[in-house]
């Protein structure tokens, strides 16, 4: 019987907890609609709450040193945390589980499933009302004690940048100055100053109380840089980053406009439109500061940046210095070439601080004088295969080659790596090059060819691909070695380049064959050129400045697709090959300071020619007759000092004038001439209107100058584009009837003036008719007393002169009576000038800050100035000539 008994008891329990169990979650599933609704109506009334506290903690942190409380913070936190909880519970299943109710609410097609879902939903309006109670605050925030303005951003030392480093400071502690741009090439440490910069705010006492840094990069989006702004600043909730851009911006000003703050914008490649961005501008009223870096000058300019500064690279003795910090003291004393052979290796940087660390800490387990060696000339000769260059140098530099807007921008890019390293290259050569071949061939004239040329130029400079030279260009030695890695990748694609300059003999012709252009410049190892080549897609080829003695006649006769020939300063080459006849499709061809001294009836089928420069070919004694009017679309016809032109080349003056007539589109001559009678002749010619022209009068004898030349004839000419005009070797040069000249325009387009020899010579008083001179030689004129007249103050001459050169002139008391403002001079050059005491210079026309002034140093120190103020506004200018 207790047996019995027993077991009834365990039933009973069994049923008593099942009974609970089925009462216990009835309520779950009867009151789920009423607790959705509810807890629905709760949370939006937490959300209000949670707006109203925020409101108030952004309005309070608008106020110097005050801060969120801790705990007001972590329950912003819990309620979005919620809130995203709650998207799932309400939006998600709330339907779904609505339609499972049945028999009016109190009971459920899949109960279980109703009933857990109901519980959640309870639970869920528990943890509401409880965050609705605990967001009642009576502040929300209190003053912080202070704290560093930045978190220091680890960074690699400035060496050698410390004056640009102070530079930019000073312009961030100018309250005038807003914006701030930093331009330079790849690697060259614009963001390792930027973090200096940065840096620099814990560092230093000021009134900023924000800064902040953000990285922009290349296609940069505008709601990404909204996104970083808006992390440093506090706006970085869920919610906030579901808005649209406009109530970001809106968000993000509202903010910003409130603080003194400094935004740095690191790698910007196109400019950032901050008003879409919601940055207040910066302005003398607000103080902001905004300092960004780019390797575009165009960059700074979208940008109004109020300072430019260019980043440049280190000069020799601090990138020696930094060299020698990357391979170790130890390295350079383990043998007492090595430090010799580590001079060599650092050069082969050019400065540029990326390399020098490259190859610095590569070069710091090298042991041995042989390694040294072997390093410097793959550096000089295959830069790529060098550990590190191609793998990381390079492909950082590429970058600014791959934001070229265009691929026929890219192509003028990898064409200056054809010329040696440290090779100055005259804008006006490239303008010729690129005319002639495939990359600007649909223009019709010189002119427009040039513009596109210059635009060209100007999109390489500012990219910082070039560096500016004046009138010239130059390509920095690791950016030509990363075009030449560049070229070698691209080949496939049309643009193999086949680069040998210094070489010492000539490369293998099986390497020629799929060249599309070939540079052996100024590879003195080269004396002949033998063998055959086979190159059908060759458009250019360099051979310039070797030291060419012959060229085979059948050497020109596999190059069908020849456009630029380029032979010039090959002094020791006396005569062209009678294959060059071969060369159908040639435009250009360059054989200025060549030994030649006849050329062949032969050349005469090179009938697309466009240009031809026979300049200073002062051995050439022999042309064929009328060989220019084998020449139909001659554009360019360079022939100064040829021979002495119009003896050699035209035979007599009618030659000459019958000769220049054929050429119905030549757009640039430059010529010498014995006399000025010529022009006489030429008076309505179209030549003297339409061609921009270089012309040299020239008498025979430098050591006894007896020609006369009145200047009369070249200004009654009417040459309208006259650039250049030189006089050399004459006795005197009438000018006296100028200043009664009716057309005083006749010199409108003068740009270079060069005056040698001209021993009676006594002013240059007609100058004041050239404005637009941007260039004045004047060489050993024994009784030159003064350059322009007496009386200079009813014109502005020198109004454009960027250099002006003065040499052996013993009885030069003055450049011009009256001080001038000269405001683009760049340089002046006195040499064996005793007599002249005073430069048409004071301290009104000091507002060129690059004006470099070159002379003895006793003659400097004897110099008079206006007054003290005068003479120490130039002082900085002075270098002693060498």
């Amino acid at each position: 019987m207790g047996s019995c008994l027993s077991i009834s008891l365990s039933c009973d329990a069994i049923v008593s907890r099942c009974w609970n169990s089925v009462f216990g979650r009835e309520p779950y599933v009867r009151k789920l609609r009423e607790n959705l609704q509810a807890l629905s109506t709760s949370l939006q009334e937490l959300k209000s709450l949670k707006n109203d506290v925020q409101r108030k903690v952004e309005l309070a942190e608008r106020q110097p040193r005050l801060k969120r409380l801790e705990r007001v913070n972590n329950w912003i936190l819990s309620v979005e945390a919620l809130e995203t909880e709650m998207n799932e519970v309400i939006v998600s299943h709330s339907t779904q589980e609505i339609e499972k109710l049945c028999c009016g609410g109190y009971c459920s097609k899949n109960y279980r499933s109703s009933y857990k879902y109901g519980k959640k939903v309870a639970r869920k309006l528990g943890e509401v009302e409880a965050l609705k109670s605990k967001g009642v605050f009576e502040e929300v925030a209190t003053e912080s004690l202070p704290t560093a303005l930045v978190d220091v951003k680890p960074s690699e030392p400035t060496v050698g940048m410390e004056p640009i480093f102070y530079q930019v400071w000073s312009h961030v502690e100018d309250e005038q100055v807003g914006m701030i741009g930093l331009y330079g090439m790849g690697g060259v440490g614009k963001t390792t100053l930027l973090t200096q910069i940065h840096n620099n705010f814990n560092r230093t006492r000021n009134d900023f109380n924000l800064v902040i840094w953000i990285v922009v990069s290349k296609g940069h989006k505008i709601e990404v840089i909204q996104d970083k702004i808006g992390k440093k600043i506090g706006l970085s909730s869920g919610e906030w980053k579901l808005k649209e851009q406009h109530e970001k911006a809106e968000d993000i000003f509202r903010i910003l406009n409130t603080k003194k703050f400094v935004l740095l914008m690191d790698d910007l490649w196109e400019p950032v439109e901050l008003t879409k961005v919601g940055v207040p501008v910066p302005d003398s009223r607000n103080k902001f500061k905004i300092v960004f870096t780019t390797r575009s000058e165009e960059v700074c300019g979208h940008m109004d940046a109020q300072k430019k500064i260019k980043v440049g690279c280190l000069t020799w003795d601090k990138a020696w210095n930094l060299f020698q910090e990357k391979v170790g003291k130890e390295t350079l004393l383990l043998h007492p070439d090595i430090l010799e052979l580590a001079e060599i290796v650092a050069n082969e940087c050019g400065g540029l601080p990326l390399a020098l660390i490259t190859v610095g800490r590569v070069m710091a387990c090298k042991k041995t004088p042989q390694e040294w060696k072997h390093a410097g000339n793959v550096l000089r000769r295959y830069a790529s295969e060098f550990s590190g260059m191609g793998d990381k140098v390079f492909p950082l530099l590429k970058f600014s080659y791959d934001s070229l807007p265009s691929q026929k921008v890219r192509s003028c890019f990898l064409y200056c790596a054809l010329f040696p390293e440290d090779f100055v290259i005259l804008k006006d050569d490239l303008v010729y090059f690129w005319m002639c071949e495939d990359i600007l061939d649909e223009y019709g004239n010189v002119e427009e060819a040039k513009n596109e040329s210059y635009h060209i130029i100007g999109t390489l400079l500012t990219s910082c691909l070039l560096e500016d030279e004046g009138d010239s260009v130059k390509m920095h030695d690791v950016i030509r070695d990363m075009a030449l890695w560049l070229a070698c990748d691209l080949g496939k694609e049309g643009e193999n380049i086949l680069v040998d300059t210094g070489a010492y003999r000539a490369p293998n012709i099986a390497k020629w064959k799929n060249a599309k252009r070939v540079s052996l410049m100024g590879s003195s190892g080269i004396k002949c050129l033998d063998e055959k080549p086979r190159s059908p897609n060759l458009f250019t080829l360099f051979l310039r400045g070797s030291f060419l003695k012959r060229i085979v006649d059948d050497f020109f006769d596999f190059m069908p697709t020849l456009q630029v020939l380029d032979l010039s300063e090959n002094v020791l080459i006396t005569q062209l090959p009678t294959g060059v006849a071969n060369l159908v499709s040639l435009q250009h061809l360059n054989l200025s300071n060549t030994g030649i001294e006849w050329l062949p009836v032969e050349l005469a089928a090179c009938a697309r020619l466009k240009y031809l420069n026979l300049e200073h070919t002062l051995r050439l004694d022999y042309v064929p007759p009328n060989l220019l009017s084998s020449f139909p679309l001659l554009k360019v016809l360079r022939i100064l000092d040829c021979g002495s032109s119009n003896r050699v080349f035209f035979y007599n003056e009618k030659t000459m004038i019958d000769e220049l007539q054929g050429l119905k589109h030549l757009d640039v001559l430059s010529l010498t001439v014995g006399g000025t009678s010529c022009f006489q002749n030429l008076d309505s010619h179209h030549i003297l209107v339409t061609c921009t022209l270089t012309l040299c009068l020239k008498g025979e004898d430098y050591e006894n100058p007896s020609s006369y030349l009145d200047l009369s004839d070249v200004a009654k000419a009417n040459m309208k584009y006259l650039d250049t005009l030189q006089i050399k070797h004459v006795v005197d040069v009438y000018s006296t009837w100028i200043t009664r000249l009716e057309n005083q325009n006749c010199f409108l387009g003068l740009q270079f003036v060069k005056v040698v020899n001209c021993r009676n010579l006594k002013n240059l008083e007609w100058l004041v008719f050239a404005p637009n001179l941007i260039r004045l030689y004047v060489y050993c004129c024994s009784k030159m007393t003064r350059i322009l007249g007496l009386n200079t103050t009813e014109t502005t001459p020198f109004a454009k002169l960027t250099v002006l050169r003065l040499s052996t002139l013993p009885h030069l008391l003055r450049i011009c009576e009256n001080p001038l403002p000269i405001p683009f001079l760049k340089k002046i050059v006195i040499y064996e000038c005793p007599v002249l005491t005073r430069l048409p210079l004071n301290s009104s026309s000091a507002q060129t800050s690059n004006l470099i002034i070159e002379g003895e140093e006793k003659w400097w120190n004897g110099l008079e100035w206006e007054d003290q103020a005068a003479r120490n506004a130039f002082l900085p200018c002075f270098r002693p000539c060498k």
